[in-house]
């Protein structure tokens, strides 16, 4: 009897190679690829290969894991500002690195080695927040907190979906002349409402909490994460006692915003 001939040493299976198609100055060996939850992590050249695979439907997955993110069961979560990924601290980082992703549905024939190109997309965006002081003395603020609440701290990376509850992050925000800024990096706004609130801190002592509604201004922001979103306000600060710090007319920054650093 003839021996049956097969193109491969598995003809009772087959195997995925994955080959990503990385954002500029990438590399691929920062990259992670899962098959079905389970890692492939054989090289051949440009390709990531899988195992040996029966015959079925598989969704390919391929990410990277960024500073201030990790990732657990397909699931990339923001690291607290503490570096833990819960408690301990309830506001997560707000400036964590770039994270990408992309999958693609595939089938797996017997004997068979199926070659994937695959693309990732950048899940986050930056958010660059700018305010003027257009009343009172902005010399006199002698140091800024902020917390931004609404904001996404998880993203499904097999659904392509922000997932979890609604969180709170610190920007840094500093003062320079009459200008107070601050730089984030949001997988997404979550929630009903997003909420800035500054402390500031005067150079008599004294300090304010004043509360913005960023709400409708940031309700768009899901949308295209690789462009930059800069958004701009008056600081009304105090010109004599008795006087509430206010924010005032936000809108969006004309032009192309830095990307944050």
């Amino acid at each position: 009897m003839k021996d049956e001939l097969h193109d491969t040493p598995h003809p009772d299976k087959g195997v995925v190679a994955v080959s990503i198609d990385l954002p500029q100055g990438a590399s691929r060996e920062d990259y992670t690829v899962e098959i079905d939850g389970t890692t492939a992590d054989g090289k051949e050249g440009r390709y990531t290969v899988s195992d040996p695979l029966p015959p079925g439907e598989y969704t390919v997955l391929a990410y990277n894991t960024p500073q201030g993110f990790t990732v657990t069961d397909g699931i990339a979560r923001v690291e607290r500002t503490d570096g833990t990924v819960r408690a301990l601290t309830d506001f997560i980082n707000p400036l964590p690195d770039y994270l990408y992703s992309g999958t693609k549905r595939i089938t797996v024939v017997a004997d068979d080695i199926l070659r994937v190109d695959l693309s990732v997309a950048q899940r986050v965006r930056d958010l660059h927040i700018e305010l003027t002081v257009t009343e009172g003395d902005p010399k006199r603020i002698a140091a800024i907190t902020g917390t931004l609440g609404g904001v996404a701290e998880a993203y499904d990376l097999y659904r392509g979906t922000l997932t979890g509850e609604a969180v709170s992050t610190r920007p840094t925000f500093a003062r320079e002349g009459d200008k107070v800024s601050a730089d984030l990096r949001l997988l997404g706004v979550r929630g009903d409402a997003q909420t800035l609130t500054l402390v500031l801190t005067f150079t008599d002592g004294q300090t304010q909490t004043v509360e913005s509604d960023l709400t409708e201004i940031l309700a768009d922001f899901n949308g295209d994460m690789e462009e930059a979103l800069g958004i701009e306000g008056e600081l009304h600060t105090p010109v004599r006692a008795g006087m509430e710090a206010t924010i005032k007319d936000w809108n969006t920054i004309p032009g192309d915003p830095v990307e944050a650093m």
